[in-house]
């Protein structure tokens, strides 16, 4: 969670966190968030369940969306813009 948190930070220093939200809130990122339960997101979370965080990850990126959406985080975290 500290990561996270320190992920966040880095990007709101870098002036691209709103980026991230405009990605969060595209169309692909719409629907990756319904195909996650936040309730058993924030548990697995708040216990540090690895493996369980793991799997989700691995089921989110195993879709088309996911992997477009982590391709523009990708670029996103090197600094470049995606247009």
């Amino acid at each position: 969670m500290q990561d996270l948190e320190k992920l966040k930070e880095e990007l709101q220093r870098r002036g691209q966190a709103e980026q991230l939200k405009t990605l969060a809130d595209s169309a692909d990122g719409q629907k990756l968030g319904r195909m996650v339960d936040p309730a058993a997101l924030a548990e697995a979370m708040r216990k540090g369940d690895t493996e369980t965080l793991q799997a989700i990850m691995s089921r989110l990126l195993s879709t088309s969306e996911g992997q477009r959406l982590n391709a523009e985080l990708q670029r996103l975290l090197r600094g470049q813009s995606h247009g």
